[in-house]
């Protein structure tokens, strides 16, 4: 029998102690997905330790010890990977910031997977067990999601997330954002499960309630036609991830709200074209915004749309013409950031060959700091500006004026937007000296 603990560090934000509710929270698949890759013919003890819903002991009873990293918690991951390699653990470490960095990942594990990792985490178990595993593992040619497991959702804490409920449907996304950190970690190649295990999945499931965490569900057309088409009969309501193309499609459009799509996460990124350009994202069209909205909302979708602040063509005016804006245009959850420049993005070389690049320390890419120098004002100002608007859209006549007449689901929401309103109270509570300390974790 061997024990192994899969654990998701997270920053200071984001950490059960910080400032993401659980409103705010939903499972992630990550670790449940290798939970259930672990071979059938290797005995083996799973456990889960999900920083956003709750504390990493230190003195976890596990021989291998799995580490999931991004950019903004790579620090924090490098200390707890520190720490139980001291301890005699044997540490290997994942994700998007491992498939960009991976031999500064290896200097705190003793293996590191690049891509994904359905097929590469069999085959180290194995090794592991016979003795003879790799330092690095990278994704297979021939990578497939079609037959994936079902994640292990009975290892996570379910009283610390708003839904469990997540199911993956396609993986990847063909747009050529130049800040999007996926597509420059794992590549832009599109994966697809068959329909019919997702109908299946979704069936075991028994609920009438389903997230898809997929980037893009629109990346393929004709896919998300047939998935849709397919979810009509289980009578569901699902929310997810689109683009806003999904606007000028009608029959994408009839399917989603007859498959029970009740919410869309879509990345508007700002309320002017110029900035568009500027990240590569063509296929936003801010003077069509309004009338999407009123589209989505006469489908009965509500619409987390998400702002990134900090593009060239923006000045100290920006903040106040989004909010304005997404006043305006009645945008049930506005979620904004700070464009970041994650490494190896085609944004981050623009901004190193300029030499804007001014923050080092990982933990500060958590997309709500500034990292680099802004073109038409300072750092400290997009920063402040930011806060701002966050506060100003969440103000409690501000959340009434976007949610009014209260006619396209209330009951989702409303909670969702108090979530919200917690989280722009504390932004500012999180300063750089914040963000950066990790001294809870011992160093021995």
């Amino acid at each position: 029998m061997i024990k192994i603990a899969l654990l998701a560090p997270a920053g200071a934000m984001h950490r059960y102690s910080g400032s993401f509710g659980k409103s705010l929270h939903y499972a992630p698949l990550t670790l449940t997905t290798l939970a259930a890759l672990v071979p059938e013919d290797v005995e083996a003890d799973v456990v889960i330790y999900d920083e956003t819903a709750g504390k990493i002991p230190l003195d976890i009873d596990a021989e291998l010890i799995g580490i999931t990293c991004i950019t903004g918690t790579a620090p924090r991951c490098y200390a707890y990977a520190d720490y139980f390699r001291k301890k005699g653990k044997t540490v290997f470490m994942g994700g998007v910031h491992p498939s960009f960095m991976p031999e500064e990942a290896g200097q705190h594990a003793d293996v590191v997977f690049t891509g994904f990792s359905e097929q590469t985490f069999p085959q180290f178990i194995h090794d592991y067990v016979n003795g003879n595993y790799q330092k690095l593992y990278r994704q297979n040619c021939d990578f497939t999601i079609e037959g994936k497991p079902i994640p292990r959702r009975e290892l996570l804490n379910k009283k610390r997330y708003i839904t469990t409920k997540t199911v993956e449907a396609i993986r990847g996304c063909s747009l050529p954002c130049s800040f999007c950190a996926y597509p420059a970690a794992f590549g832009r190649t599109v994966y697809k499960r068959p329909v019919k295990e997702v109908v299946a999945e979704i069936e075991a499931l028994h609920t009438k309630h389903v997230l898809f965490p997929d980037v893009n569900l629109i990346t393929d057309r004709k896919y998300a036609i047939e998935l849709f088409t397919a979810l009509i009969p289980l009578n569901i309501i699902w929310l997810g991830l689109a683009t806003s193309s999904v606007g000028i499609d009608d029959e994408l459009m009839t399917v989603f709200r007859k498959s029970g799509c009740k919410g869309l996460l879509i990345g508007f990124e700002s309320i002017t074209q110029e900035s568009q350009k500027y990240i590569n994202k063509g296929v936003n069209r801010v003077d069509g915004y309004i009338e999407l909205m009123k589209k989505l909302h006469d489908n009965g979708i509500l619409v987390q749309g998400c702002f990134a602040f900090g593009g060239d063509e923006e000045d100290e005016s920006v903040f106040d013409r989004t909010v304005e804006t997404v006043i305006k245009a009645k945008i049930d959850l506005p979620r904004y950031s700070i464009l970041t420049p994650f490494p190896k993005t085609q944004y981050y070389n623009q901004l190193e060959q300029e030499g804007r690049i001014t923050e080092r320390n990982w933990a500060m890419y958590d997309v709500e700091h500034c990292v680099f120098q802004p073109k038409k004002m300072t750092k400290e100002q997009l920063e402040a500006g930011t806060e701002r608007a966050w506060r100003d859209t969440y103000s409690t006549s501000a959340i009434l004026k976007r949610l009014a007449p209260f006619n396209h689901s209330p009951w989702l929401a409303l909670p969702v937007n108090m979530g919200y309103k917690g989280y722009a109270d504390k932004w500012h509570k999180f300063t750089r000296e914040v963000m950066c300390d990790n001294s809870d974790i011992p160093v021995l």
